[in-house]
């Protein structure tokens, strides 16, 4: 007569588990939609415009002997309503009426960043300097930046010496960082 207990433990047991709700499952009661996880949707914000922003070039420590690399860090604010950034900024320089692209650095994965209103992201530029009056550098006096997805950009003055080229003037030997959260 042994069994008998024991079977109506297991049968009890049973019942039990199979009235609890683990949550993740089935529909909510709750009238809010979510995920598969039962975790709120989230909105997809817009993406971030240059004219929500505040940016600031540098302090940078920058070359200051032809064959030098220097680093640009650039900050970005946001000024506007919640926004994503995802993957590198456009960027070129200028010298007279010669422009340049700054390439990415093809070794950094970007990831997407939602920033609220006054949050920071950063990217850095690193380039080398070049020589004064060689046919393979560009006296860069102007910096444009724009944000991915957008054409719109924003100048800054350059005060970080000539630009080596890779193969010519018009190749700077420069790249830049994917954006980053910057601060706390």
């Amino acid at each position: 007569m042994r069994a008998l207990p024991i079977a109506v433990t297991v049968i009890a047991a049973a019942l039990a588990l199979t009235s609890c709700d683990d949550g993740g499952s089935g529909s909510s009661s709750s009238g809010k939609s979510g995920d598969a996880t039962g975790s709120p949707k989230k909105t997809a914000a817009a993406a971030c415009a240059i004219g929500d922003s505040g940016i600031q070039v540098g302090p940078a420590n920058a070359a200051t002997a032809a064959g030098d690399t220097g680093n640009i860090p650039v900050t970005l604010t946001n000024k506007g309503g919640r926004c994503t950034l995802k993957g590198f900024p456009g960027l070129s320089v200028e010298a007279g009426g010669t422009s340049a692209k700054i390439a990415a650095d093809e070794s950094a994965a970007p990831e997407e960043l939602t920033l609220a209103q006054g949050d920071t992201a950063s990217f850095t530029i690193t380039y080398v300097r070049g020589a004064e009056g060689d046919a393979k550098t560009l006296a860069v006096k102007t910096l444009k930046i724009a944000l991915p997805g957008a054409d719109t950009t924003q100048s800054f003055p350059w005060s970080y010496g000539p630009v080596a080229g890779k193969g010519s003037a018009t190749e700077p030997n420069a790249s830049t960082t994917p954006f980053q959260h910057a601060g706390d």
